[in-house]
């Protein structure tokens, strides 16, 4: 499904004007007890529980989710070079992401033809609507896997060509596995926005994209770059048919979203985390950091009234989380 901007207007008016993002990934797949300490994070199942990813997709589309996000976040060709995979096989991975969304999507179909009314089972969602495939861009940060895309700083030697270069094939690759959009998410600076939208153009690619950035107090991207600033690169760029935040805890979302209406005039996504803090240093969330499920939900109906289209839920939060999102928006 190629998609243009005003489609997205259109696949959000036949949603009832929002939509539902699906929540955490990698926190859910440790839930469900895969050990993620890899620098390949929540890509390692790619290679270990392809199996895993399916359910987890497929609880979430259960929970009410209209768009699901593919495992690609810390999925990258170079990556899966430096653990002895070939191109081939690391292109073979990107494509395979989106491939496991594709599979969850028809299996989520198929259960909604079989699904009688009166045999609805009230934990889950089984209707039929429209849904869509994103296929996840993490930032050169979360490449890294240090901790930058919470900081931006990416040091001196790293340029838009640089970060350009780097993306290019991965999201080559990820565009031809047909995926619905692109998801360039966590975005922690304003060079790396620009690069993304120069290589959206120079490389021609049709398959729409979203750019969501993160913020650490609720005014700046995390690096420190203006919000507004970042947000207007994605706004000129014909390629993003919606812009927003992610990763960022929900105290922050109400005035980041106030913040980019300001300057944009496209749907405006927003899946923030728990709000727990995540400690780089031991590579864990610190504990009763966040907020609950019911806290989390009541923030919604405001941010649907302050301009958001698009709800969902980023590290931390589950299934349950979104089927509160659901259930809020339904109201």
């Amino acid at each position: 499904m190629v998609m243009s901007s005003s489609m997205m207007v259109e696949f959000l008016s036949k949603s009832g004007g929002v939509a539902v993002v699906d929540g955490g990934l990698a926190t859910e797949l440790e839930r469900h007890g895969a050990d993620l300490n890899d620098p390949l994070w929540s890509a390692k199942c790619l290679l270990t529980s392809p199996e895993l990813i399916r359910q987890v997709h497929l609880d979430y589309l259960e929970a009410g989710a209209d768009i699901i996000i593919s495992a690609s976040y810390q999925a990258t060709i170079q990556g899966f070079r430096a653990k002895g995979l070939s191109q081939k096989e690391s292109e073979a991975l990107l494509r395979k992401s989106v491939d496991i969304a594709f599979e969850a999507r028809a299996m989520y179909y198929e259960r909604c033809r079989k699904v009688s009314p009166e045999g609805t089972d009230h934990s889950r969602i089984l209707k039929r609507r429209p849904i869509l495939v994103a296929a996840s861009v993490g930032s050169y940060g979360a490449y890294l896997a240090d901790g930058s895309e919470y900081s931006g700083n990416y040091g001196d030697p790293v340029t838009v060509d640089f970060l350009k270069d780097f993306h290019r094939r991965r999201v080559q690759v990820l565009v031809e596995s047909g995926a619905d959009l692109i998801a360039f998410e966590t975005i922690p600076n304003k060079m790396e926005a620009q690069a993304y939208a120069e290589l959206l153009d120079e490389e021609n690619i049709n398959t729409p994209a979203w750019f969501s950035f993160n913020s650490k107090d609720g005014k700046n991207v995390v690096s420190g770059d203006s919000m507004p600033e970042c947000v207007s690169i994605a706004e000129a760029s014909k390629k993003v048919v919606s812009v927003g935040i992610n990763c960022t805890p929900p105290r922050f979302i109400l005035g980041l979203i106030l913040s980019i209406k300001k300057v944009a005039s496209k749907p405006i996504v927003i899946y923030p985390n728990s709000g727990e803090t995540y400690d780089p240093s031991i590579k864990d969330w610190v504990q009763n950091t966040g907020v609950s499920d019911e806290d989390f939900v009541s923030y919604v109906a405001n941010w649907r009234e302050a301009g958001a289209s698009l709800f969902g839920g980023c590290c931390r939060t589950t299934p349950k989380t979104i089927r509160g999102i659901y259930e809020a928006l339904s109201r």
